[in-house]
């Protein structure tokens, strides 16, 4: 059990960076944000370093 609330946080946002398993390929960051595409396709930018791909 966390030891506090901020501790709890921390774990459940780990688990779910672990479950979705999209990091980003330039820093590894789990800070990614899912956008469209100028062709209608998915690409992602990483919230953290700026990073994007698709």
């Amino acid at each position: 059990m966390p030891a506090s609330s901020i501790d709890e946080v921390g774990a459940l946002l780990a688990a779910a960076e672990s479950a979705t398993g999209l990091s980003c390929p330039s820093c590894g960051s789990f800070h990614v944000a899912q956008v469209l595409g100028d062709n209608g396709g998915v690409s992602y930018v990483c919230t953290a370093c700026g990073h994007s791909w698709s």
